[in-house]
């Protein structure tokens, strides 16, 4: 019936501090925690080891203290996870073992945090069947095309969609935008829709020691482009896939949803590509031009295997409208986007350079369009 000694009865009753703190000081300390410089107090390190599950698309990811500093993946310890969890392995015999093969700066936890590309095998050290990468080294280290030092350049476009809607971001639900036309590398809170994740991403990237080269708003709304290159052998593919991972992770802070979907709206607007610009020593020196049409003339030779690898849904997008070729048909031509390769102008002009295989889709697998253009056009004989 009477108050506590040392308390005022019209006093209200004591709280404490967590109860007291504001939605905008938990951030600011949330925040703090985030960007915390391990080296103050610590020399481990944390390794996101990032992998590539069972659909072929989706990425996947945990992270491992490790003692100190490593910019060696062979230094890095190999690591399972549960297949049976990712549709890589079924529940009797789930544990599927990472090999790390590439270390990235981390841009999200920074310091000497790092993130580690894997790849994926048995516990018997055989590559399991959604590992592409695999193949795709065995072509990249045969002497052949070790000596022809193949670069390539993707371009990876992508489309920003608005969380649980399914619909892409800055266009109205239900709804359409104005057609397309001012979007293209546009300007305007009516015409660029989410130029902070895609500036985000390029700092982040460039930030981690990927070699992104640019990017552009594309032409339908809501659809971006980065380029990754140029950039030599296998190692093009373990940039594009943690450049992937990483703009992946900014629109999840972000709220939005990334999709690599090559036609995510149907109708009078662009798909999504990943337009493969690819050179070898022999087209970049004098007289390369006439490599150039001997590697074209091999493309065009085995186009229906290429296109069954170039990602999936890719019939949707290759209808010979909206800057493609036809699916069914190889073209080429100069400066032509309309094209299944196109040869540019200055390569025209120098007589040596790189063309652009403009069929891949934007889900492709880097790891295989690189590896098997570089198989066709330096390896194979017809």
């Amino acid at each position: 019936l009477f108050p506590p000694r040392g308390c005022n009865a019209t006093s209200p009753p004591h709280t404490s501090r967590a109860a007291t703190t504001t939605p905008a000081a938990a951030m600011s300390l949330l925040n703090d925690l985030l960007n915390l410089d391990l080296s103050d107090a610590t020399e481990e390190i944390i390794a996101e080891y990032i992998w590539i599950g069972g659909s072929g698309m989706d990425m996947r990811s945990k992270s491992r203290t490790l003692p100190g500093p490593v910019s060696d993946p062979k230094e890095l310890p190999k690591w399972n996870y549960d297949g049976s969890s990712t549709g890589q392995a079924t529940g009797d015999n789930s544990e599927v073992i990472l090999y790390p093969q590439a270390i990235f700066r981390d841009p999200f936890r920074r310091g000497k945090n790092i993130l580690v590309m894997c790849d994926c095998y048995t516990s018997t050290g055989e590559p399991i069947t959604t590992n592409k990468r695999f193949a795709a080294e065995k072509i990249f280290s045969h002497p052949d095309v070790v000596a022809e030092e193949p670069w390539y350049g993707i371009e990876q476009e992508y489309t920003l969609l608005q969380n649980g809607v399914n619909w892409p971001l800055g266009w109205p639900v239900g709804g359409f935008p104005a057609p397309q036309g001012p979007y293209y590398c546009g300007v305007g809170a009516d015409k660029a829709f989410g130029r902070e994740i895609v500036d985000s991403h390029y700092k982040a990237c460039l930030y981690a020691g990927i070699n992104v080269s640019g990017i552009n708003g594309e032409v339908m709304p809501g659809q971006w482009e980065f380029q990754v290159g140029p950039v030599l052998g296998i190692s093009s593919g373990d940039q594009v896939w943690v450049a992937r991972y990483i703009l992946e992770r900014i629109t999840e802070m972000a709220g939005s949803v990334l999709s690599f979907d090559p036609k995510p709206v149907q109708g009078d607007w662009n798909g999504a590509g990943a337009h493969t610009n690819y050179s070898t020593k022999s087209m970049r020196n004098d007289g390369g031009i006439n490599v150039i049409n001997k590697a074209i003339e091999k493309l065009s030779m085995r186009h229906k295997e290429h296109i069954s690898a170039y990602g999936e849904g890719n019939e949707r997008r290759l209808t010979g409208r909206h800057e493609t070729a036809d699916i069914h048909k190889f073209s080429w031509g100069v400066a032509n986007r309309g094209a299944s390769v196109r040869v540019g102008r200055d390569t025209e002009k120098a007589g040596k350079g790189y063309f652009e295989d403009r069929r891949p889709a934007s889900n492709m697998d880097p790891y295989v369009v690189t590896s098997m253009i570089a198989e066709t056009t330096i390896l194979w004989n017809p």
